[in-house]
Formats: structure tokens, C-alpha cells, sequence
């Protein structure tokens, strides 16, 4: 923390909590990330909000190339310096918003490493969940409540989960208590894996998940309810179909995996 600190003086950083700059400070989750990453020696990983570049030159020391995205200007320009006398010199340090970051300066396979802003976590699955260049694998550190979500099986599905699973298998590596931070967040954080599947499910993105919105629509009503209001058909039509994918007619979204929504999909959609 010492250093962090010191640094924060020295640059004239005042942590903005707007940026999610909580800054990781204990030495042994830095390393627990990176072997969570399982880097290869021609891998590229794209490392978002590097902060001191504590971690980017760890990534640096296993990867071929780290592209590291800062957002803040003072940091990226200390980042720069603080790499270049480490001898850092596969790292490519951009000054920009990681959202609107294009993925077609990377290499057809690329991993992500990042510490990520709360206030940003789902917009940042999708952007790289979505993308044409998908990445191999993604290490991310998310506020622990989130990271729970994403992960959560039948029973405590959510939107944002269904959407993670659709496209990755998600892990929680470990819990990451809000002492490991300066300045202290008001909550703990955990270290999430996701692996990109290799394959998609076979089914039409945008009308999947438009089936989906229709599913979650009203979390505390019949799952039969809300499709026949999305899709505006009677009830017991929406029934019909249920049943017709093997499905009682009393469940809610949140009981079905992403497996059961696929079969949805084929008798409301496909």
C-alpha cells in the first residue's frame, strides 16, 4: 500500500471512486491472477485498467505482448515510465476507454486480464462477449455480488448470467476481501474465469436473447406469463408450448439453465 500511496503523491492522483480506482495492493492476488490466466510464452493478453502496472509486469514476464488500457492520463503516462525502467518492452500502453477499445488490433486469439470498474461490468461482458474477435479466456476482478450473479446456477438465474453462460463456462477463482484494496471499496471483490466456448450455441443471438428479456421481464410472475406478453400470445399458448419442451407450467425464468432456454428457444422461436 506504501508504494500506491507514494505514488498516488508523487503523480498528483486523487482516486476517483466515478473511475472505480481502487488499487490492488496485496502482492500474493497479483500472482494468483496471473497463474489463473495460464499464460503461454506467443500468447497476447489485453490487460484492462493496469493501474500501477504491479500486474501488467507480471503479464509482461509469462506473455509475448500485453496491451494495456488506462483510461486516466496521468496514470497511463506513469504507467509508461514506471515499464519502461522495469524493462518492460512488450507492453504496449493505450490511453483510452476500454469501451471503446477496437478488438481488431489484437491477434485472432488473445486472453483478457482485468480489474474492472463496477459500473461498467456488464456493458464490458458484452462488448467482448459479442465480439467477432472473442477473446480465449477472461480473468477479471469484479465486485463479489456480480461475480456470484454471473456464476449462479437454475434457481438464481439472471439475465446477466444466462448471457455470460450463453457464450463462456464461468468460475469463481477466489473471493477477494475489500482490505486488498486502497482506497478501501465498500464491498469484497472476487476473481472470476471465464473460458470462451468453443462453439455457440446453434440459435440466433438476437432472437435468443430477445426471448430471454421476454423471460425476465417480470421476475415475480410465471415464466408462461411473460412470454405470452412478449410475444403477444395468450397464456395458454405460451403453456402449450412450455409443456410441448417438457416444461411445467409454473416455473420462473430463473429456474432455467441455458440448456432449458435453448429448448425454448426451438418451440417459441425456431
Amino acid at each position: 500500500m506504501a508504494k500506491t500511496e507514494e505514488f498516488c503523491r508523487f503523480y498528483g492522483i486523487k482516486p476517483a471512486r466515478s473511475r472505480g480506482q481502487n488499487f490492488l495492493i496485496k502482492e500474493e492476488i497479483y500472482d494468483q491472477i496471473v497463474e489463473r490466466a495460464d499464460l503461454k510464452s506467443g500468447e497476447t493478453v489485453l490487460e484492462v485498467g493496469p493501474g500501477w502496472g504491479f500486474l501488467t509486469a507480471r503479464l509482461a514476464a509469462k506473455a509475448k505482448r500485453v496491451v494495456a488500457v488506462e483510461l486516466d492520463d496521468k496514470l497511463t503516462e506513469a504507467l509508461r515510465i514506471g515499464l519502461a525502467a522495469r524493462g518492460a518492452r512488450n507492453v504496449e500502453v493505450v490511453n483510452e476507454d476500454i469501451l471503446k477499445f477496437s478488438t481488431f488490433s489484437l491477434p485472432g486469439k488473445y486472453k483478457i486480464v482485468a480489474n474492472l470498474p463496477y459500473n461498467i461490468t456488464s456493458i464490458f461482458l458484452r462488448k467482448f462477449l459479442t465480439a467477432e474477435n472473442k477473446p480465449e479466456l477472461m480473468v477479471l476482478m469484479l465486485q463479489r455480488e456480480v461475480a456470484e450473479r454471473i456464476t449462479a446456477g437454475p434457481g438464481k438465474m439472471s439475465l446477466l448470467a444466462l448471457s455470460a453462460q450463453f457464450y463462456a463456462q464461468p468460475e469463481i477463482a477466489r473471493i477477494v476481501p475489500k482490505e486488498s484494496f486502497w482506497p478501501r471499496p465498500e464491498v469484497d471483490s472476487a476473481i472470476i474465469r471465464l473460458k470462451i466456448k468453443n462453439e455457440q450455441p446453434a440459435a440466433d443471438e438476437k432472437k435468443f436473447f430477445q426471448l430471454a428479456k421476454f423471460g425476465f421481464s417480470a421476475r415475480r410472475k410465471m415464466l408462461k406469463n411473460n412470454l405470452a406478453a412478449g410475444f403477444k400470445i395468450k397464456p395458454a399458448e405460451a403453456e402449450k408450448r412450455m409443456v410441448r419442451a417438457s416444461f411445467k407450467a409454473n416455473l420462473r425464468a430463473q429456474e432455467l439453465s441455458v440448456e432449458d432456454w435453448l429448448k425454448l428457444f426451438s418451440v417459441f422461436v425456431a
